[in-house]
């Protein structure tokens, strides 16, 4: 069993989403998980992860901040508590529009790239 603070684990910077972007992987295959790994991503006032797709699917948990996601050219405002999932080849991408950093974990299939 792994019980931590998800700030227990130091946070990189994201390069490929952009600035102000940055993750932390929190339980993944380090931690010998069979089927996921959980991330969780932080975007700074302003900041955004760039429209993109990829062939996995995704499971993302709003905790904090507000801003929204497109998904199939459609504005989709999100705020603490605000769950999305995110098909196979899906494109999307994400805004942070509040003065606060949002808060996001991420959940992704065993065997893709963690971060």
């Amino acid at each position: 069993m792994k019980v931590i603070h998800y700030t227990d684990v130091a946070a990189r910077d994201l390069p490929v989403a952009g600035p102000g972007v940055s993750g932390r992987v929190v339980i993944g295959k380090a931690d010998d998980d069979v089927n996921f790994c959980m991330r969780v991503i932080e975007l700074q006032p302003g900041s955004q992860i760039p429209p993109h797709s990829h062939p996995w699917e995704h499971q993302q948990f709003y905790h904090a901040g507000t801003g929204y996601i497109v998904r199939n050219g459609e504005k989709i405002d999100l705020k603490p508590g605000s769950v999305a999932y995110v098909a196979p080849d899906e494109e999307h991408h994400v805004v942070n529009t509040g003065s606060d950093p949002m808060v996001l974990v991420c959940l992704i299939p065993k065997g893709v790239n963690e971060l």
